[in-house]
């Protein structure tokens, strides 16, 4: 007489160290806005009552793995070379834009920038709205004001909301078309 046994076997508990892993994936993941904050806190509480790494699992299944220290360094030289070369492409651009003289200084009307023909410059590109920019003499500076166009006016790379105050030198722009200010 042959009698067989069956042992039920359970999974191996969860360890501390695999529930850390699972709790820092989801950390990473929200802070890379992979996860939203709610699903992030659903998720934590969920990772905190795992009993089996299978559950742990299923939380983290869309989560990439987080890099180790290599890959880390590896990417932050490429985020540096590569900014290095949005800089240097913005530079070489920079010195070759065209003049943009500023009216003379004694001149007491603005000079108005758009497509109309009735502007003090017209630019006639498709990017310049018909009214687009105001450039005035106030006291002893100059004052760049964007005068509510579709494609904004930049100085140096940054979007005018309302005015700004610019200076020989400095690198603007209208829609996509850009200049460089020069005194005469």
């Amino acid at each position: 007489m042959t009698s067989s046994f069956e042992f039920n076997t359970y999974p191996a508990r969860l360890s501390d160290a695999e529930r850390d892993r699972a709790l820092r994936l989801l950390r990473d993941g929200v802070a890379m806005g992979r996860l939203s904050h709610d699903t992030f806190i659903r998720r934590m509480e969920l990772a905190l009552a795992a009993r089996r790494s299978d559950e742990l699992a299923v939380l983290t299944a869309d989560l990439p793995p987080t890099e180790g220290r290599l890959s880390r360094v590896l990417i932050g030289a490429v985020e540096a070379v590569s900014g290095f070369t949005v800089r240097l492409r913005r530079a070489w651009r920079a010195e070759r834009l065209p003049k943009l003289l500023l009216p003379h200084s004694g001149n007491s009307h603005p000079l108005r920038i758009g497509r109309d023909p009735a502007n003090g410059l017209r630019l006639t590109h498709e990017t310049v709205s018909r009214v687009h920019a105001e450039l005035s003499r106030q006291g002893g500076t100059w004052v760049l004001r964007d005068l509510g166009s579709t494609n904004g006016t930049t100085v140096n790379g940054r979007r005018v909301v309302g005015a700004a105050v610019v200076r020989e030198g400095d690198q603007i722009g209208f829609g996509q078309m850009a200049f460089r200010l020069a005194a005469h």
